[in-house]
């Protein structure tokens, strides 16, 4: 197995309704945040985790192809960990069941940066830095006697930009199989996809709708 060539797609991320990638929160103190957005502990900045994208694009591609892992016959709902060479979800993203994983599958073959403020809106903003993020208060209804639990959340506010970066790598590999040349069409498709669903949590309330700018592919 040899690598052949490296692509690389770039863009912008921007987000057209609140934005949350809860950071999770062991201790909540009286009067805090149930779902803080994830951070950049250095500079406190709200950012996209490269896995946050990876698993949303996958998961969209495996309902689109009918791709899940499943358990004598049942889907288990569990992401694609088939293993077979010819998967492109395992091919692509990789099969974490090491016992299931055929051998001459070779590694994953995409890479997901963490994606972080753009320089120029970061400049735009930098003095009302503390408007990136809103406090979004919601409740649950009981149906019987219309009780209301209360939950709160943070959310990166429409209008923010987030660089994002992805690597694709390319080998030689001769299995009758697609090449990863032609498989590299799943990953533009699941650009598209998610433009068209949500990113994050809470996308049937209203979060998370994105879209794509400046987007470039080039080779390495």
């Amino acid at each position: 197995m040899k690598l052949l060539k490296i692509k690389k797609i770039t863009g912008k991320i921007v987000v057209e309704t609140g934005l949350h990638i809860g950071a999770g929160n062991e201790t909540i103190e009286i009067g805090g945040m149930d779902n803080p957005v994830t951070k950049d502990p250095v500079t406190g900045q709200p950012y996209i985790p490269g896995s946050s994208l990876k698993g949303k694009i996958r998961s969209l591609l495996e309902w689109k192809y009918s791709k899940f892992a499943n358990k004598d016959g049942k889907i288990t709902g569990d992401p694609c960990n088939c293993g077979e060479i010819d998967c492109f979800i395992c091919r692509i993203f990789g099969c974490a069941d090491i016992k299931k994983r055929n051998p001459k599958l070779g590694p994953t073959r995409v890479v997901f940066r963490d994606c972080f403020l753009n320089e120029d809106y970061f400049k735009s903003i930098e003095k009302q830095i503390d408007t990136l993020i809103e406090e979004k208060h919601e409740n649950s209804i009981n149906r019987i006697n219309s009780s209301a639990v209360p939950r709160n959340l943070e959310r990166v506010v429409p209008g923010a930009e987030f660089d994002f970066e992805i690597i694709y790598k390319i080998y030689d590999m001769d299995d009758g199989g697609k090449s990863d040349e032609d498989n590299f069409k799943y990953i533009k498709e699941g650009i598209e996809l998610i433009q068209d669903d949500y990113l994050g949590g809470g996308g049937s309330r209203g979060n998370g709708k994105i879209s794509i700018e400046e987007y470039k592919e080039e080779d390495l």
